[in-house]
């Protein structure tokens, strides 16, 4: 239908206001969409999908990249010009000093227009790998200039750089699925097609240092579990429509099933109360959601504040929001791709192609519109053209309360490298008037090259002085300074010795101990030390201690063991030490490693704690079976005494590790008396790890229970029964009383409701269910991830937790001729 239709279709928040911006033919098939510094819109438009139900022209080169313009102020886009015609499947791209950079045919493009008409002179190859996938719901995509300068992508693992005239990319920790923001200190936002909403809770890079050590907090941080939606009208043309639960008894999508493009929402274009949510598309159910982000410290967590509605939904089963963005105005801006079919031909099931077909939804194509929302009184306001500002200027424009303004004065300054700003960014950096200018200010010297070493140290000299992220932000410049000066190193590290009794605050516990990872040992375990002594519960310092340690693992154990505070035993510095014990296993050098037997000799296991700990991480480490096996000169005694043989620890896994002479191939107690097979061994290894992390403070270390919190896994029933139920429980949460052993158990004894880990990857859950079902005394076979998968498609719909009655009477209704 024609957008003057269309637009009466919305329904939408009582305090917001909905306008077009353009429309075919000025744009066609949308997938992205950018301002650049002068108000300009920058669009991609992927012509060549899905033209017919098999997607045969996909690879033509009719894709094209546009920039629209409002000539006369009136906020409708009148003018368009193709920047870069005839290109295959364009699907990401940055607006950079002089062009673009393009993501087109899998790789990624270096564009320029070296005469100023719009339209690209040159084409570089900067990455022929990008994309990484020739599908298009799962290639490489994003391009977000991030607030330290990097350009970070989801569906990737690479970033991008521009440095000493040329791009550069690194590795960094895989994100998302489709679409990539940031707040307004850097913490990355990402999604899957199933799980709404997730975000890095640390920097890039930081924890993914350490390559003897997996991390199971603080990155892919799930904020919410909620994936209810509210759609106003019938969703039928959805993949998974023949599942029972997926719609709703009017034909309507129950929960999340295309999740993508959240945006963080940093501008003022939209009542107040709007600033600091986060946006999510769900074009299969025609409508946008609202997420409001709760911060607890380090920790983030979201919920919706439209109970039962969407902030935006269409009866128009055609509107298809499938990317956001901001412009200068401060408004919420939607591309919309407009069409019937939004699944790609690689995963239409039998019933989307039938019904597809009958509702008359492939044709037509190439339609596409661009909406702007906004507060009730919006009005066009002239384009702000930040092209044309002097440098103080946009020195200025870094303390503006929008961050598109932020964001764009903070590139222009880096590319123009303007060395009269200088004077006024390192004034700004100090200002503690403005706190977010600040961080821009630090953020664009570094850009710049530009940092001064007295300027960062002025602003952590004083801790107490500072907002929180201004110091976490310097600190982390800081190091990144020291690692190219001794003299520097040395002064941060006198700092850091000399705050370690004055933190206070988790945001910069977090960055000293993330930071320790550069410093002398001496300074790095005093560090770790002071911070892990009020935060070893919490997963995050955990990790990131770990994650500062490479190839330190084994000196700081034994650190730690010689503290007077660390004697006593308590459950998180169990799975410290178990974390430690695993990482300087898989390092797997041969001197540590010995010295970690003779440790275990001198203090058995089976009466330690400490002991225990090490050799439980050891033996983790030796489930997984990467490394080859240490040769020790004899077996070790502590194997042989009759404590250990009685304690049933198991051995076996720990044997892995070793070979002395006369060894006897053990009966593998995973393998053979639970029939894990080598993979499942791996899985059940990582499964622990997750345990330990996310479900131990309810469930207790050893399956043993917490009272108030959760009730027993060993021996329990629920555990090591039917996969299906116990998946679902994972998948979609608890309530109730639930019987266990033939004890029953029920609030207040343990909490009311077991919450969903729904934003756990299916492999995750997998591991965790394997790991529950075949330790202490429990015994049944592994859970895959496939399975995990079948069953979360399969309870699609749900967005309740389960009842226990319920789940003993579910049979699961997937269709396999229909399964994607």
């Amino acid at each position: 239908m024609s957008p003057v239709e269309a637009i009466q279709l919305f329904e939408i928040n009582d305090d917001l206001s909905i306008q077009l911006v353009a429309a075919e033919p000025l744009v066609e098939d949308p997938v992205f969409s950018s301002f650049d510094e002068d108000g300009r819109l920058w669009v991609v438009e992927m012509r060549g999908f899905m033209n017919d139900i098999t997607g045969s022209n996909e690879l033509e080169p009719n894709g094209r990249i546009s920039i629209l313009e409002d000539t006369d102020g009136d906020g409708l886009m009148d003018i368009s010009s193709i920047y870069l015609d005839s290109i295959i499947m364009p699907r990401a791209l940055a607006v950079v000093k002089g062009g673009a950079l393009v993501v087109e045919n899998m790789s990624l493009w270096w564009t320029q227009d070296l005469d100023g008409d719009l339209k690209a002179d040159t084409k570089v190859l900067i990455d022929p790998n990008y994309a990484g996938s020739d599908l298009p719901e799962h290639s490489g995509n994003g391009l977000l200039k991030g607030l330290d300068n990097w350009y970070y992508n989801a569906k990737s693992r690479f970033r991008y750089k521009f440095k000493d005239n040329q791009w550069i990319k690194e590795t960094t920790e895989f994100r998302g699925q489709w679409g990539i923001s940031q707040d307004d200190y850097g913490r990355l936002y990402y999604n899957y097609n199933w799980s709404p909403l997730h975000v890095d809770l640390v920097p890039p890079n930081y924890f993914t240092r350490n390559d003897h050590h997996s991390t199971t907090s603080g990155l892919d941080h799930g904020l919410t579990v909620d994936r209810g939606i509210f759609p106003i009208r019938e969703n039928l043309g959805i993949n998974r429509g023949y599942i029972p639960g997926i719609l709703d008894d009017k034909n309507r999508l129950k929960e999340f099933t295309s999740a993508c493009s959240p945006f963080y929402f940093r501008e003022d274009g939209l009542p107040k109360q709007y600033k600091g949510n986060v946006f999510v598309c769900e074009p299969s159910g025609n409508l946008i959601r609202r997420n409001a982000i709760i911060s607890n410290g380090i920790q983030l967590s979201a919920n919706s504040p439209d109970v039962g509605h969407s902030m935006i939904a269409s009866h128009d089963e055609r509107f298809r929001p499938v990317s956001l963005t901001s412009g200068p105005d401060g408004a919420l801006y939607i591309t919309d791709m407009y069409r019937g079919l939004i699944q790609h031909g690689a995963y239409i099931s039998p019933y989307l192609k039938d019904i597809t077909i009958k509702r008359k939804l492939v044709q037509p194509t190439h339609y596409g519109r661009i909406w702007r929302v906004s507060h009730k009184d919006w009005q066009a306001k002239p384009n702000p053209k930040l092209s044309r500002y002097t440098g103080p200027e946009l020195v200025a424009t870094l303390t503006h309360p929008n961050g598109w303004y932020r964001d764009m004065s903070q590139r222009l300054l880096i590319e123009r490298n303007d060395s009269s700003t200088l004077p006024l960014l390192r004034s700004l950096a100090l200002n503690r008037d403005n706190p977010i200018g600040q961080i821009h200010a630090l953020w664009t010297l570094e850009g710049l090259e530009r940092l001064d070493e007295n300027m960062l140290f002025s602003l952590l000299e004083k801790p107490e002085q500072q907002q929180s992220m201004v110091y976490v932000n310097a600190l982390r410049l800081a190091e990144q300074s020291s690692k190219t000066s001794v003299q520097i190193r040395m002064r941060l590290e006198k700092l850091i010795f000399q705050n370690l009794g004055e933190i206070t605050n988790e945001e910069l516990a977090l960055q000293m101990i993330l930071t320790a990872g550069s410093l002398s040992p001496s300074v790095s375990n005093a560090t770790i030390l002071a911070v892990l002594e009020n935060t070893i519960d919490q997963p995050i310092f955990r990790d990131a201690a770990i994650s500062s340690l490479t190839n330190l693992e084994f000196d700081f154990l034994l650190f730690l063991m010689k503290q007077n505070a660390w004697q006593a035993h308590t459950s998180p510095k169990a799975i410290f030490l178990e974390m430690l014990s695993t990482a300087i296993s898989r390092k797997n050098n041969p001197k540590e490693m010995q010295e970690l037997v003779t440790l275990l000799e001198q203090r058995n296991p089976s009466k330690d704690w400490q002991a225990l700990s090490i050799f439980t991480g050891m033996a983790m480490a030796g489930a997984q079976n990467k490394t080859a096996p240490i040769n020790l000169k004899s077996a070790p005694k502590f194997l042989e005494t009759i404590s250990f043989i009685e304690s049933n620890l198991k051995s076996t896994e720990w044997d892995n590790l070793f070979n002395w002479p006369g060894k006897e191939v053990k009966i593998d107690s995973l393998l053979n008396v639970n029939q894990l097979t080598a993979a499942e061994k791996a899985s059940f290894a990582k499964g622990r790890q997750h345990f330990l992390s996310t479900c131990s403070g309810c469930h207790g270390g050893k399956g043993e229970g917490v009272k108030r919190m959760g009730p027993p896994l060993n021996k329990s029933e629920w555990v090591t029964g039917n996969e299906t139920q116990l998946a679902m429980i994972l998948l979609h949460g608890l309530e109730g009383p639930i019987s266990v052993s033939g004890i029953k158990y029920s609030s207040p004894d343990i909490l009311p409701v077991m919450p969903s880990m729904a934003s756990l990857d299916n492999g995750t859950i997998a591991n965790i269910l394997t790991y529950i079902r075949n330790e202490w005394d429990n015994k049944a076979k592994a859970v895959k991830s496939s399975t995990v998968a079948d069953i979360r498609i399969s309870t699609q719909g749900r967005v309740f937790p389960w009842k226990p009655e319920e789940l003993l009477l579910f049979k699961t209704p997937v269709n396999p001729s229909n399964k994607p």
